[in-house]
């Protein structure tokens, strides 16, 4: 039996990645002055960089970026899952979908389910991993969503 240091106990891998696992991240609160440096650079829309404007369209206020609220949940799945040491990057995501604004002040979190855990057949030290991400607000509303691949080292 191979010892393990605490380090790479915390380490996520193929291995611990079987179709049905369940997570859930911390999660992180948006103000209003980072969804307006975020869009200012990323998303220059009214609705994203400007309080009045923003008040004045169909949305009643500042609301975040998409690709900031998948930006910022992207990372709260790397914070709650250490892939640091097994991730070898992703061959993409699909079925992007943005439900309902994220307004300045909103707090979201993360629960992800893996849909799929498949080894490589060609490349036995890896394997790819579908997971769902769902995307909430402090009311437990789903805000967005995205699948993403994720190809990840095995064990050993």
């Amino acid at each position: 039996m191979v010892a393990r240091n605490r380090k790479q106990e915390s380490q996520m891998f193929f291995d611990d990645m079987p179709l049905g696992k369940r997570y859930t991240t911390g999660s992180k609160t948006l103000t209003a002055e980072a969804i307006i440096e975020f869009a200012k650079q990323w998303d220059n829309q009214p609705f994203h960089v400007d309080e009045e404007a923003a008040k004045k369209s169909v949305y009643g206020g500042l609301i975040a970026s998409g690709f900031h609220t998948i930006l910022t949940a992207f990372n709260l799945t790397l914070e709650a899952s250490d892939w640091s040491e097994s991730s070898m990057g992703s061959p993409g995501m699909s079925e992007v979908r943005w439900i309902k604004p994220l307004y300045a002040g909103d707090t979201l979190r993360v629960e992800a389910e893996v849909t799929a855990s498949k080894a490589s057949k060609s490349k036995p030290d890896r394997g790819f991993v579908d997971v769902q991400y769902n995307i909430l607000n402090q009311n437990d509303d789903l805000v967005s969503s995205y699948h993403s691949t994720h190809m990840l080292k095995r064990r050993g």
